[in-house]
């Protein structure tokens, strides 16, 4: 069992919880974790459509069940569940609900009560380097990613045939199953062409030539990933635009870089490919630690009109900090030159870094290339 940093927040807190977060990430491991008195699943046909047609029915099985604690685990999937929700809890204070889901999406579409002052939200991610003592093969997580299941597993071909899995059922169940896109074949055009511009700052007139849709309908596809949490947009920083003159396409990257792999349908560290992998790792587990931590947290783009350019520009409760992400285990003395020269003339506060996959930390200056895991833990992650 590996132990998640919301675990013990969660088992501290007297309200209950609203946990979303794509699918595998472990949340229903967490919250069985804390041994509610009763589980309610809504993954079940069945359950949902009893539940759906009998509203009275959680209140008469409270009443029946004498049970203080209850786990709803996917709630998306009725939403107005939610409201009698709230009503429980207003007539009684010591009831204590953990909820569970995938789509933010289902949620905001559907008008959601998300129960404030009720409930704490939190999220779940992938599992994240300080989490395994930040010790972890970079290779190996560059092919498989850090979903809990795919860590437990030692055989490859087990890894590649669940992540697979993974990215098929995430067309059929999130997509397909929620309507959320009238034409799934324009959808899964679309994503086969998003995987070769992961990392990458988008243009909206090129992927939406490829894929044979309508450029408008790239960025409703995005907030699509965004919303059922498969992915992420990275902008540049609103107070640099101007000054900088930053390009002001955004960039994508997918919840975790085995995910990506699986819908790329290549788990190959190729030399053409793993640039785009370590920016990929890099991204991930910036976001998700920053997210289990709680922290207050910004992550932008950086790339100058002039080309100027480094992968992440960071605010993290107030600190600056500029990481560039490089795929070669030895870092030499040029590759700190455009990270000098941003800091310089547009964040003289912040601390630079590159993060890299080799074993070795160097210093050039006043700037540190550090292998990732190190990294992290430099800047509080």
């Amino acid at each position: 069992m590996i132990n998640r940093l919301q675990k013990i927040e969660i088992e501290k807190s007297k309200k209950g919880i609203l946990l979303l977060g794509p699918r595998q990430v472990g949340k229903s491991t967490l919250v069985k974790g804390l041994q509610p008195d009763l589980q309610i699943n809504f993954s079940d046909e069945r359950t949902l459509i009893d539940y759906a047609g009998q509203p009275s029915s959680l209140p008469d099985l409270l009443e029946r069940t004498g049970a203080r604690s209850i786990f709803i685990d996917e709630v998306q999937r009725l939403p107005s569940i939610l409201n009698t929700v709230q009503a429980l809890i207003d007539s009684d204070k010591k009831l204590k609900f953990y909820l569970t889901g995938s789509s933010a999406r289902k949620l905001k579409r559907g008008g959601a009560n998300l129960l404030p002052g009720r409930v704490i939200n939190y999220s779940l991610g992938p599992v994240v380097a300080r989490e395994l003592d930040y010790k972890f093969d970079i290779r190996r997580t560059l092919q498989y990613g850090f979903l809990p299941e795919i860590l437990s597993l030692s055989k490859e071909a087990e890894k590649k045939e669940i992540l697979l899995s993974y990215s098929s059922n995430y067309i059929r169940e999130e997509v397909q199953a929620e309507a959320l896109v009238r034409s799934l074949e324009s959808f899964t055009r679309f994503l086969n062409e998003l995987c070769k511009w992961t990392g990458s700052f988008i243009d909206y007139t090129k992927l939406s030539k490829r894929a044979q849709i309508s450029r408008h309908t790239c960025p409703n596809y995005l907030e699509i990933l965004e919303d059922t949490m498969i992915g992420h947009r990275l902008f540049p920083d609103p107070d640099l635009i101007e000054r900088a003159d930053l390009v002001k396409h955004p960039k994508f990257f997918f919840f975790d870089v085995g995910v990506f792999n699986a819908l790329d349908r290549s788990f190959e560290v190729s030399n053409r490919r793993i640039g785009a992998l370590m920016e990929q790792l890099v991204f991930q587990q910036i976001f998700h630690s920053s997210n289990a931590l709680r922290k207050n947290f910004e992550i932008h783009s950086f790339r100058t009109r002039g080309g100027l350019e480094v992968d992440f520009a960071l605010r993290i409760d107030g600190h600056h900090f500029l990481v560039e992400a490089k795929a070669a285990e030895e870092v030499q003395d040029n590759d700190f030159a455009a990270l000098a020269l941003i800091r310089k003339q547009y964040l003289p506060d912040a601390k630079a870094f590159i993060f890299h996959s080799g074993p070795k930390a160097r210093k050039y200056q006043t700037i540190w290339a550090l292998p990732v895991a190190e990294g992290l833990r430099e800047i509080g992650l």
